[in-house]
């Protein structure tokens, strides 16, 4: 089997940063996001035994993993419409953009009704750009609480994704610092050009795509 280069370099570049830092490479999951991504670039990565793959989208996912859904742990990383609830729970394992009380109410439910719940993942939006997903830092810690409280669902980790202008460093510490407060201890954070910066701030799981198969 031959193992694609650009698949051999992301991981010895997640190993050399978790050392860097002290930590062990096995703590940090790549997430090889595929949204998007032609079948001829991800089933190279696939066959080489890369087995987390991040999706945007319900229906597009649903279509192309179906024929290959035990082999592989599936991530939901953007925005979900209340009304694709059904088919998320159904679906994913890991639900990656929980940001808001609709949103948890539609996942609670399906939970109940499905008897599965997919581990579950509060979007911040660190920068409060008006044109991303995710609650807002100074509301994050009444978010999380009302999904545990409220809506009876386990949050497992947050994710954010760092304004592309500014430097992602403050806005990974400022993930990290909501997560501890909250008892949450893992963290989606980093993606192709900054993962390494990530892992020194804690993330456990990266979310890498143009550097795994390439520009879209």
């Amino acid at each position: 089997m031959t193992v694609p280069p650009a698949l051999t370099d992301v991981l010895d570049r997640i190993a050399r940063a978790a050392k860097a830092c002290g930590r062990a490479p096995q703590d940090v999951t790549l997430v090889a996001v595929s949204k998007m991504q032609p079948w001829e670039r991800i089933e190279p990565v696939l066959a080489a035994g890369q087995a987390v793959f991040g999706e945007n989208r319900v229906q597009e996912t649903m279509e192309r993993w179906t024929p290959h859904r035990e082999r592989i742990e599936l991530r939901l990383i953007g925005p979900l419409q209340s009304n694709k609830a059904k088919e998320a729970v159904a679906f994913f394992d890991v639900i990656e953009s929980l940001d808001r009380e609709k949103l948890a109410r539609a996942l609670a439910d399906e939970a109940q009704r499905q008897g599965r719940s997919p581990r579950l993942y509060v979007q911040v939006n660190t920068g409060e750009e008006p044109q991303k997903a995710g609650v807002a830092p100074a509301e994050a810690d009444a978010f999380i609480a009302a999904c545990k409280k409220t809506y009876g669902l386990t949050v497992e980790g947050l994710m954010c994704i760092p304004p592309a202008a500014e430097p992602p460093g403050p806005h990974f510490a400022l993930l990290a610092k909501i997560a501890a407060r909250n008892g949450l201890s893992r963290l989606s954070m980093g993606m192709s050009d900054d993962f390494e910066t990530a892992i020194r701030f804690g993330a456990t799981s990266v979310r890498v795509g143009s550097a795994l198969f390439g520009a879209r």
